[in-house]
């Protein structure tokens, strides 16, 4: 099909914000969802109009865009190459795997390092996005201000201890675009950190943390709201001291993300997670590095080497390097380690990281006058295309 201002998709299984539809149509004009509804109402629509209609099947599901809040990178490219390129790279190759939108996420570095990715990063999202990309929704900052006893492949070497005044500096040189910041705030300086972070409006997350579940709560109280990979670098679950993870479980004031490739946490221990938390709180993301969509080999994480093979990403000594998940894979992963419905799979990898860094407003649902941010997945759940703000980011081969 060719890219035109108006597509009606017809005669599929639309998800939208509140129900499914089970044969419906959805109108995009000019980058939005102009109408959505059952086929009996799609001769309501305006005559005279001229769309490119795109005839689906009733085994095709219409889903809105993924989101992925914790992404380093993919084909070859990652957030901290500082360069117009690499962001694009990652922004135009996301459309193959559903993902419409995301978070240009960083790891530990040194301060000079971060200033650069962070400054070309803010000044790609506030002006240089491409039509038919995945759009660049902000940044998430993860690290350096995280626990050295839970570095995993966070380069120790350039952890520091949280510090107000320097991520004062970072969000002026990311021109205001940090979204999320991913820290341990019960290292010295943490909370007051977590309470400048709430003050604006930025979504503060414990990862790479070793602290209590009771300090956790507290820090709920000062603003924390997110949990950074589900078990991968926290304080773990255990019967006597529940840690980060078990308030994972118990804390509802937490969305919690996880990496559901069966690889970062054990599909048995997905399905034990999902029970806890539900599709209510938890979110889906991939924690990608530059690999993603490339062949076995070996590539380069926080300039550390990382070697991945079958799908597992790992540094010299053995330790978890990020991933090479896409989030279509961990869509289909997450219905088929849990039995959960395609409409809770949408609410956690589409809607839930909308609204937890608010922009549910125009992502995250299909409903009129939102961002045509639309997947189209067949019977299997493999994305056959993908709509980023209207315009055909993606269409598989026949």
């Amino acid at each position: 099909m060719h890219n035109s201002s108006s597509i009606l998709l017809k005669n599929a299984v639309i998800y939208t914000e509140d129900k499914v539809i089970e044969q419906g149509f959805l109108q995009i004009k000019d980058g939005k969802i102009a109408a959505v509804g059952t086929m009996e109402k799609l001769s309501e629509l305006p005559t005279g109009e001229d769309y490119e209609t795109v005839d689906l099947s009733d085994k095709s599901k219409v889903i809105p865009g993924f989101i992925d809040l914790h992404i380093h990178g993919a084909n070859g490219a990652d957030t901290m190459d500082a360069s117009d390129d690499a962001i694009t790279k990652i922004a135009s190759s996301l459309p193959r795997e559903g993902t419409t939108s995301f978070l240009a996420t960083t790891i530990t570095q040194d301060k000079a390092s971060l200033s650069k990715a962070l400054a070309i990063a803010g000044k790609y999202i506030n002006k240089r996005q491409a039509d038919g990309n995945a759009e660049v929704l902000g940044i998430h900052l993860e690290g350096p201000f995280i626990n050295p006893g839970k570095a995993g492949a966070q380069p120790v070497q350039h952890i520091i201890q949280p510090d107000k005044l320097q991520f004062e500096k970072w969000l002026d040189e990311s021109e205001g675009t940090i979204s999320l910041v991913t820290m341990a705030p019960e290292q010295p300086g943490g909370v007051e950190l977590v309470r400048f972070l709430k003050e604006k409006g930025i979504v503060a997350s414990v990862g790479h943390s070793n602290a209590t579940f009771d300090q956790v709560g507290e820090y709920i109280n000062d603003g924390l709201s997110h949990v950074t990979h589900l078990f991968n670098q926290m304080r773990g679950l255990h019967h006597r001291e529940p840690g980060v993870a078990g308030a994972a479980y118990l804390k509802d004031e937490l969305k919690v993300e996880l990496i559901a490739d069966g690889i970062h946490v054990d599909r048995e221990m997905v399905k034990v997670s999902y029970r806890q938390i539900t599709s209510d709180r938890m979110i889906l993301i991939s924690d990608a590095m530059r690999a993603k969509f490339l062949p076995d080999g070996e590539y380069e994480l926080g300039g550390q080497k990382v070697f991945v093979e079958e799908g597992k990403a790992l540094l010299e000594d053995g330790t978890l390097a990020g991933s090479v998940l896409t989030l279509d894979a961990a869509f289909r992963n997450i219905i088929r380690f849990t039995g959960c419905s395609i409409a809770d799979a949408v609410r956690m990898s589409s809607e839930n990281p909308a609204r937890q860094i608010g922009v549910l407003n125009s992502k995250g649902t299909l409903r009129q006058g939102k961002d045509a941010d639309i997947v189209i997945l067949d019977e299997n759940l493999e994305v056959q295309m993908t709509f980023c703000r209207g315009r055909l980011a993606f269409q598989r081969e026949a």
